[in-house]
């Protein structure tokens, strides 16, 4: 995080890479343990950590049972995600989501073998999908005659006279933004180094209007 201070995603693959091991490395006390000293850290830096582990191959009623360990790994997490197939050679899998901040979620995904990915074929709660920010909305509007833009926050709301905002409050949400940006209005944003005493940043259009993406912003 000291080299790298615009880090916003940490994946830890896996966690018994990284975590401490004792005479309790079973015990619910140590496996919540690990995930606190994690989560304290992801709290401090304003990060996300997502940390692969396993699950056991014996089944269960509840899939989270099937993760190895005790309890006290997902007691301490923020949520968890499950992915998983019958046979090891199906296409198709079942994801399944639980977390403080989100309803329960199981979605069915299946396997593009031609393009190496996995496509949402169905879902078993509607989405939830949040209201549009107004200060995103603004931006979308600022770049529909735009391919690309660089400046300062300050140079932005100059341009964007309606928006009411201190500058270091605009830099703040697009920074938490940058997913709503990418997905939602297929705008790319990334901070520049700093250079005479000036913070500036980059929007992009990564998508035409027909959802369509730009050539050399293809994503393989």
């Amino acid at each position: 995080m000291q080299r790298n201070t615009d880090t916003r995603l940490i994946i830890v693959d896996t966690l018994q890479k990284v975590r401490e091991i004792g005479g309790e490395a079973y015990s619910y006390a140590a496996d919540y343990q690990s995930i606190t000293e994690l989560k304290s850290f992801t709290d401090r830096h304003n990060i996300c950590v997502l940390i692969v582990h396993h699950t056991r191959k014996m089944e269960a009623s509840d899939s989270f049972d099937m993760i190895s360990g005790t309890n006290g790994l997902l007691g301490a997490a923020d949520g968890a995600i499950i992915l998983q197939k019958k046979k090891r050679v199906e296409n198709t899998a079942k994801m399944m989501i639980v977390g403080r901040d989100q309803e329960d979620q199981e979605l069915t995904l299946e396997f593009d073998r031609e393009h190496c990915f996995w496509k949402l074929t169905k879902a078993e709660k509607e989405l939830f999908k949040r209201k549009a920010d107004p200060l995103l909305l603004a931006v979308a509007e600022f770049m529909r005659e735009r391919l690309e833009w660089t400046g300062s926050a300050t140079e932005l709301l100059e341009l964007m006279p309606d928006t009411q905002l201190k500058p270091q409050a605009l830099t703040r949400k697009l920074n938490v933004s940058v997913s709503v940006l990418y997905n939602e209005f297929g705008i790319s944003y990334t901070q520049n180094s700093r250079s005479r005493d000036k913070r500036t940043f980059t929007l992009k259009k990564v998508y035409e209007e027909d959802g369509g993406c730009f050539a050399d912003d293809a994503i393989s």
